[in-house]
C-alpha cells in the first residue's frame, strides 16, 4: 500500500471516529475516483460508523463521503440526509449570450482554479450549451458569485441554484453490439471502438473504475446498470443483454455519456 493511500485511509477512519464520538455527521471534501476507490475498498469494520457518498445530484462522478452515526440517521428521511451535505450548485451564464464563446469543461475548470480554489472543494461541472453548473463546497458559493466574472474571453455571472430544484438530463449515445461475454475488456472495446489489446493497459494501469471501485483485471464481469469510468476518456453505463446469438454471443446495450 502506497504512503498516500495509507494517509487517505487514515483520514477516512479519523472522520468516522469523529462522527461516532460527536454523534453527528462528518464530511470529506469532494473525492476523485482514486480516493473513492480507497474508501470503498477499506474494510467496513475499520470504520466506527457507516458512510454514504453523494455529489449533489445523481450520477455525478466526484462525490463527498458522509460518515453517519446511527443517531444522526434515526429520525431523518433520505432526502433530509442528502440535504445535509455541505454542497451547493452554482450556475454560470454569459452576460451577453449573443457574444458568448462555446466553452468546454476544461475552460470552466481553469477559470475556477485560477481563482485559487483547491480542486478538492469542487465537484462535477456540467456544461450545457453556453452555460454550466458547478457543484462546490457551500462555503465557496458567496466567493464565486463575487469573483468569477470571466471564462476565457466571455464575461459571465453566477448565481446559486437550489439543488432540490435542479434537474439534469445527460446527453447519451446508445451503443448496441455483439460481444463474446460481458467481461469489462469486451464492453470497453465496444464502447470506444478499439481493440481489447489496446484497452488492457488502461485496466491494468488502474484507470478503469466500476461504480467507484478500481478494476485491474480484464476478466471482471459487469452487471446491469453498472457505471464504468475511464480516467481521461469518459464513462458509460452497461444496460444489459438484449439477446443471445445462436453461437452464444451476447447482443448488449450501453449508454455512453457524451
Amino acid at each position: 500500500m502506497e504512503k498516500d493511500e495509507i494517509l487517505i485511509r487514515k483520514r477516512f477512519i479519523e472522520l468516522s471516529e469523529h462522527a461516532y464520538q460527536r454523534g453527528t455527521a462528518s464530511y470529506t471534501d469532494f473525492l476523485n475516483l482514486n480516493e473513492l476507490n480507497i474508501l470503498h475498498t477499506t474494510p467496513k469494520e475499520m470504520f466506527a460508523v457507516s458512510y454514504r457518498t453523494f455529489g449533489g445530484y445523481a450520477l455525478l462522478e466526484r462525490q463527498m463521503a458522509a460518515f453517519l452515526p446511527d443517531a444522526f440517521c434515526l429520525y431523518r428521511e433520505e432526502e433530509e440526509i442528502l440535504a445535509s451535505y455541505p454542497i451547493e450548485a452554482v450556475k454560470i451564464v454569459p452576460l451577453n449570450e449573443k457574444f458568448a464563446e462555446e466553452m468546454s469543461h476544461r475552460d470552466y475548470l481553469g477559470a475556477l482554479l485560477n481563482l485559487g480554489i483547491d480542486r478538492s472543494k469542487l465537484g462535477d461541472i456540467l456544461v450545457r450549451d453556453k452555460e454550466a453548473v458547478v457543484f462546490v463546497h457551500k462555503y465557496l458559493t458567496e466567493f464565486l458569485t463575487k469573483e468569477l466574472t470571466r471564462v476565457r474571453h466571455t464575461m459571465v455571472q453566477t448565481k446559486k441554484t437550489d439543488i432540490r430544484d435542479f434537474h439534469y438530463e445527460p446527453k447519451i449515445e446508445e451503443i448496441k453490439g455483439t460481444v463474446a461475454s460481458v467481461r469489462i475488456d469486451a464492453l470497453l472495446s465496444l464502447a470506444y471502438g478499439t481493440s481489447r489489446s489496446k484497452l488492457i493497459p488502461l485496466i491494468e494501469g488502474g484507470r478503469v473504475y466500476v461504480n467507484g471501485k478500481m478494476i485491474t483485471g480484464n476478466g471482471y464481469h459487469l452487471k446491469e446498470e453498472d457505471i464504468v469510468s475511464i480516467r481521461g476518456m469518459g464513462r458509460f453505463q452497461y444496460k444489459g443483454i438484449l439477446s443471445e446469438t445462436k453461437k452464444g454471443r451476447c447482443f448488449v446495450s450501453l449508454y455512453k455519456y457524451i
